[in-house]
């Protein structure tokens, strides 16, 4: 299933000769609107649909101040990603420094950045719970509550553990992300990792929406027996979930989804530096930070099953569905799917096989 645009494959290629800024480089205003539509990536068709949705469900809910601040953060969200799409894609931008650099926090960035207004916009769009029915099918049908079951074992020890790898999630994010997405000059490795990292976070924050819960922290809480034990990493995890956390983020787990999204792709890249030497330590931390979500009552075990399954499923889908349309695009002598960031000003340096990230 690649992006071919067959209805404009009979559309002629862009006239270079044509400096009309509002025609673009197509001749017409129509030409440059089914070029930019036939350039744009999957995963810009993702990114955009999500934000629509954003903002469609702001639009359609009560009308109040909570909704006005909302609709003023996610419209203009949309409007950016779609305007620098169409000066990217639609090749009226070429240089090869600004224009690549824009598209990656247009398309990339915003769909990272929407998380933070998830705070306030998860409860104007559905101010429901469903804790309730998420704790049923870890008890009466998984038959098994993780976070019951690990409050046993909570002591200073165990729960200071946990929560520096709960608290190495955003660590281990940008450590992989920036790298990747921003430096890396290796397309066959970007697309897949973009493309199922995308894929992964918009479903999650989409899926928020559909699914609300506060998690075993506030539902469970009059059944633990012992309280977790103040100390720096637990502190600074509630003090980054109190300041920055969506509060109603549970279904799917994005603190599993993300990490084993990561562990799957390290693996599966263990032949390349520097996957080779990484994927042990990725896969480590990743197991633990899904452990701690459960330890330190912020999910249910279907929330975690909910977020392997995406992270799983985002992989197999993007890897497939990327190296497809990487060839389809350079058969076609379309735009890569990530533009290439080039310091040499004026210039990028095609066919590049640089062994770093």
């Amino acid at each position: 299933m690649t992006l071919n645009n067959g209805a404009l494959e009979s559309e002629t290629r862009a006239s270079e000769s044509d400096s009309s800024p509002a025609a673009g480089v197509g001749g017409t205003p129509g030409a440059w609107i089914l070029r930019t539509l036939r350039e744009l990536a999957i995963h810009d068709w993702i990114v955009v649909s999500y934000l629509t949705i954003l903002t469609a469900a702001v639009a359609m809910s009560d009308d109040s101040p909570t909704r006005t601040k909302c609709l003023g953060h996610v419209a203009p969200m949309l409007a950016l990603c779609v305007a620098v799409l169409a000066l990217v894609r639609g090749g009226l931008v070429r240089d090869n420094f600004l224009a690549p650099l824009t598209y990656r926090v247009a398309v990339y960035g915003t769909v990272q950045i929407s998380y933070f207004e998830l705070r306030e916009l998860l409860p104007l769009v559905n101010p429901s719970s469903l804790d309730a029915q998420l704790s049923y099918i870890d008890e009466r049908v998984f038959h098994f509550e993780p976070s019951l079951f690990m409050d046993r074992f909570v002591s200073s020890a165990t729960t200071e553990w946990f929560a520096f790898f709960y608290f190495g999630y955003f660590m281990l994010l940008a450590s992989h992300v920036l790298p990747m997405v921003f430096f890396s000059r290796r397309g066959e490795l970007v697309a897949p990792f973009a493309l199922g990292m995308i894929f992964v976070y918009a479903m999650a924050h989409t899926l928020y929406m559909v699914v609300p819960g506060y998690g075993p922290v506030v539902h469970l809480a009059d059944r633990y027996q012992n309280d977790l034990p103040p100390g720096v990493w637990l502190n600074a995890v509630l003090n980054a979930v109190q300041s920055g956390g969506a509060q109603k983020d549970i279904f799917p787990s994005l603190h599993t989804a993300g990490p084993v999204f990561l562990s799957l792709y390290s693996f599966h890249h263990r032949d390349k530096l520097p996957f080779k030497y990484t994927w042990p330590f990725v896969t480590f931390f990743s197991a633990n930070i899904v452990i701690a979500t459960m330890f330190l009552r912020w999910h249910y075990l279907v929330d975690v099953i909910a977020g392997f399954a995406l992270s799983v499923g985002g992989f197999y889908l993007a890897s497939y569905l990327s190296r497809r349309e990487v060839q389809y695009r350079e058969q076609n002598g379309y735009q890569p799917v990530w533009p290439p960031i080039s310091i040499a000003f004026g210039r990028t340096r095609e066919g590049a096989h640089e062994r770093e990230w």
